[in-house]
């Protein structure tokens, strides 16, 4: 699973300086790789815990009703003490005594027929654990395709700022060259104010792209749940945008995979077989019960004599002797009338199963309109990489051709800024794209129900 979304960063071509990154990393913040970002969010975010804990309720869930099928053992063990009038051994009298008693026993039940309903707990139990074993796998499959999200916000963000700057630095070169012409008298003073004007919006844009990416920062850190007052370095690999290749999707195909892998539709479908046997138990209540009872008791009194004489009987000889009593019987219980209660329970459970089933196919719809809405975006996308690339290499021909024309006064500076700005709306297309391209293509995986360990870094 951790491998998966590192696919995300691997593709997305998008290269930057080992200086540019010293720039923006202190020498005291914490580098964080993608990887380690993954592995802390996992480690932090609630959502995952939460699911952990119901999957070991469920479980828990579980073993206890495996422990119903066991006969159930109990002991009791009372003393006790009376005071009041009785008769005199050997005579007519009474007189106020106190006698003391000790009892003790053990019981044990077995149930032999209950309509089932061990067995069908214990299933529906089973389908449940299931289910939440499988909402854990989809909280994390989310946790780890949005914590990429967000490390892949931050890295589009460093290749606009990282051009943003770049922009600017031509700006202020081509201002110097301007400036120097106009004192010179070979270029009107016009052209020193529009080039002025053309470095300040340059710089405007350096501030909003550092404002963008201070943003989405502040957004990883949030996804991953630690300190926002510390100072975080993400740490970006370089990556050679020649190894993306377009995979040719069939839709139908897709969609088929989806139905099959998607934890989430699992999880649903395991919801709902285990209310359907939690329905079935909830009616084994309604038939009769056929239960194996076994009971051993004894007791003890200080009043019990030998016969005909006033010698009080050993403790031991009552208690563990004389007094001991077993007994085996087999109880019948038929529900004749519970206040409609059981029946009213089955009908509660009928509704909640006809809920369950109308909201899986709900999750099934909504399953197959997140595969054909991500493969639509997939096949615009691909279209888009092609066309910013031929677009990106018109427009740097453009600039370096009105470059070059201004520089010998055959250009205006209004042709070479028209161009300027296309080459730079054309790097910001080129760097979205490519963003785009791996962003849609593990988003599809993520639709699919596809994210885990075996998925290859680059799909081919």
């Amino acid at each position: 699973m951790r491998h998966v979304i590192a696919v995300l960063i691997l593709c997305t071509g998008l290269t930057f300086q080992l200086d540019a990154q010293n720039t923006q990393a202190s020498s005291d913040s914490v580098q964080i790789t993608l990887q380690e970002a993954i592995d802390i969010a996992l480690e932090n975010n609630f959502q995952l815990k939460v699911a952990e804990n119901n999957l070991a309720l469920s479980e828990f869930n579980e073993k206890s009703e495996k422990a119903d099928f066991f006969p159930s053992l109990s002991a009791n063990f009372s003393a006790s003490q009376s005071t009041g009038p009785g008769f005199v051994p050997g005579s007519s009298r009474f007189i106020n005594q106190t006698s003391r008693g000790i009892s003790g026993g053990l019981s044990s039940s077995l149930p032999l027929f209950n309509g089932f309903e061990n067995i069908n707990s214990l299933r529906s139990s089973q389908y449940d654990t299931r289910s939440q074993e499988e909402n854990k796998q989809r909280v994390r499959e989310s946790i780890i395709f949005n914590t990429a999200s967000s490390f892949l916000q931050v890295v589009l963000n460093r290749e606009l700022l990282q051009i943003a700057r770049e922009t600017l630095e031509a700006s202020e070169k081509t201002l110097e060259q301007v400036q120097a012409q106009v004192d010179v008298g070979s270029r009107p003073t016009v052209d020193l104010y529009n080039q002025e004007a053309t470095v300040a919006s340059n710089e405007l844009q350096v501030t909003n792209q550092e404002n963008a990416l201070n943003i989405s920062r502040l957004q990883l850190i949030r996804q991953l749940q630690v300190d926002p007052l510390n100072s975080y370095d993400f740490v970006i690999p370089e990556i050679n945008v020649e190894d993306m290749t377009p995979t040719d999707y069939n839709l139908e195909q897709l969609v088929a995979t989806a139905l099959e892998n998607r934890s989430d539709l699992k999880s649903e479908k395991y919801s709902i077989e285990s209310i359907e046997y939690q329905l079935k138990a909830t009616k084994a209540s309604l038939y009769p019960s056929l239960s194996l009872n076994a009971n051993l008791s004894t007791d003890y009194s200080d009043q019990s004599t030998f016969p005909g004489t006033d010698d009080q009987i050993p403790f031991n000889d009552q208690f563990f002797d004389q007094n001991i009593r077993r007994s085996f019987s087999l109880s019948l219980q038929i529900p004749i009338f519970n206040n409609l209660n059981i029946r009213n329970s089955v009908q509660a459970q009928e509704i909640n199963y006809d809920n369950a089933r109308l909201q899986l196919e709900d999750t099934r719809l909504q399953v197959v309109q997140e595969v054909n809405q991500a493969y639509n975006d997939y096949v615009a996308v691909v279209k888009r990489l092609e066309s910013t690339e031929k677009a990106l290499r018109a427009a740097r021909r453009s600039y370096e051709t009105q470059q070059e024309r201004y520089n010998v006064g055959a250009g205006t500076l209004i042709e070479l800024s028209d161009a300027n700005s296309q080459f730079v709306e054309a790097r910001s297309n080129r760097a979205q794209a490519e963003l785009n391209f791996i962003f849609q293509q593990k988003l599809l995986d993520y639709y699919l129900g596809l994210l885990n360990e075996d998925i290859q870094l680059i799909n081919n």
